[in-house]
């Protein structure tokens, strides 16, 4: 295994990424600003998105293909995979920010109630930026006892509201968990920063994760920009069976941090993805493009490389089997 993808580099208090990378910080803040105010795309939908709803009694008949995802916004997704069932980057809370009343709103309520949830083997923090992890909801599932899988630093967040310190496994790139004795979570590096302030920037880790059971193999990306270091995972954790990546929040004052539909594309490729679920678009205004673009851009492009799209309805649980699926659902709120 590449030596990069073993252990992060931590700087003083502050975390490192693989390569050089440009967070867009305060020198950038006034421009970014003025790109927002003067921006002319469609950031937040014209027609109310939704509501979805997810049928709750879906999750009592286990997936046919061992594989089935339920996008429930942004990077909030029930993986359910050979037998385990796991929630990413959960955010049920109306707006991704320190404060309910002010900050980015959902387009649409998350699709099923936290109460809802079937039961759950463990819950995957990639890291600590408000749109990927939120107080309020992880204090409502504090209470169910439900293990988590973080990056290193973002433990302190997690017992601080409310959860059992024994269910908290802080990762480095590279570590290994086990869940049973066929499934393991890995963590991998990501090209991306953290900080829920601006007075604790990368004092915690950000990860992507490889989800492996006995039949199938996942990519989780959560947020991170273009690096060659995806083809190291490609050949250290690959071939995917899916790849779950970011197409949105993109723009020209943030390149190294998000990617957008074409690093996406690349990133696929990379890490040797045989499907490609695009995430992190549809749900939160955060960037200087039109809400729908991102899935519209990476249609052509993913046609252009022959790739195996999947694109489900929000809340709907959806089978992956390796054919090519786009429910098309946003094309009626354009």
């Amino acid at each position: 295994m590449p030596s990069l993808l073993k252990g992060s580099v931590k700087i003083g208090k502050k975390y490192q990424n693989v390569i050089p990378t440009d967070a867009a910080g305060l020198n950038r803040m006034l421009p970014i600003l003025w790109e927002y105010i003067t921006n002319k795309a469609e950031n937040n939908p014209k027609k109310t998105l939704g509501p979805f709803q997810t049928d709750a009694a879906a999750y009592q008949t286990p997936p046919t293909s061992g594989l089935r995802i339920t996008w429930m916004g942004h990077s909030s997704l029930l993986i359910e995979i050979d037998g385990k069932r796991l929630l990413t980057d959960p955010v049920w809370s109306s707006r991704a920010s320190f404060t309910q009343y002010a900050g980015p709103k959902r387009f649409w309520p998350a699709p099923l109630s936290l109460n809802e949830l079937p039961t759950l083997d463990g819950i995957i923090i990639s890291h600590d930026h408000y749109d990927h992890f939120d107080e309020a909801t992880i204090r409502k599932l504090a209470p169910k006892n439900i293990p988590y899988y973080c990056s290193l630093g973002v433990g302190q967040y997690l017992k601080k509201w409310g959860v059992a310190g024994n269910l908290v496994h802080e990762m480095d790139w590279g570590d290994t968990a086990n869940l049973g004795t066929d499934f393991t979570i890995t963590t991998a590096p990501a090209r991306h920063f953290s900080g829920r302030s601006l007075n604790n920037r990368d004092e915690t880790l950000w990860s992507s994760f490889v989800l492996k059971g006995p039949k199938h193999n996942v990519y989780f990306g959560a947020d991170s920009g273009w690096f060659n270091t995806f083809h190291d995972i490609g050949e250290a954790y690959g071939p995917f069976d899916l790849t779950i990546l970011e197409i949105g929040a993109y723009g020209k004052y943030w390149p190294d941090i998000h990617m957008g539909p074409l690093s996406a594309v690349n990133a696929h490729l990379a890490l040797k993805g045989k499907q490609l679920l695009p995430i992190h678009w549809g749900t939160f205004n955060l960037a200087p493009h039109a809400w729908y673009e991102p899935i519209e851009k990476l249609l052509p492009l993913a046609e252009h490389h022959h790739l195996t799209l999947f694109v489900p309805e929000p809340g709907k649980p959806t089978e992956v089997t390796c054919e090519d699926y786009n429910s098309g659902w946003w094309e009626k709120y354009r």
